[in-house]
């Protein structure tokens, strides 16, 4: 029940290369963390080779995504793909959507997302909202929480 690996990677914006302040202020990235950094489709190449290396590409290996939501991965990464030309892996079209397992352990739904969850399991939020990296560790946290008291995970995506 501890974190064994993780993977950080910031993107170039390519349609889009200057940030806006809606974006900085909401996640705290500033234009000189993406600059000069790898494609998207670089980074899930990356992604790729990090999940080969960790095992999590074996097929006696049972893994899934985790997310605060189903936007990230029903609709934002597809359609950015789409818009790309780029692929979409197959581990990325199925996940767990910490908000739904949370209603379904707890009997209530967090309005705001990983805030209500932290407040909801009285657990301390880490790092700064929006930010990708401080999201995982406490959907993590979260998921640790809930799994101690006995809730059990399962895909809450609808297959593609």
């Amino acid at each position: 029940m501890e974190i064994e690996s993780t993977f950080h990677m910031y993107v170039q914006p390519e349609v889009h290369p200057q940030l806006t302040p809606f974006c900085t202020e909401l996640t705290g990235i500033i234009q000189a963390m993406v600059d000069g950094q790898p494609s998207l489709q670089q980074v899930l190449e990356r992604v790729d080779e990090w999940m080969a290396k960790e095992g999590l590409l074996d097929p006696n290996v049972k893994s899934i995504f985790v997310t605060c939501g189903d936007w990230d991965l029903k609709v934002m990464l597809p359609g950015q793909c789409q818009y790309l030309g780029l692929p979409v892996a197959d581990y990325f079209k199925q996940w767990i959507n910490l908000k739904k397992a949370y209603s379904f352990a707890m009997g209530c739904w967090p309005k705001n997302g990983l805030l209500d969850m932290n407040k909801g399991l009285s657990l301390q939020h880490i790092g700064r909202p929006h930010s990708g990296i401080d999201d995982c560790k406490n959907i993590a946290n979260i998921m640790k929480t809930l799994a101690y008291r006995g809730f059990i995970f399962k895909q809450t995506s609808k297959p593609f």
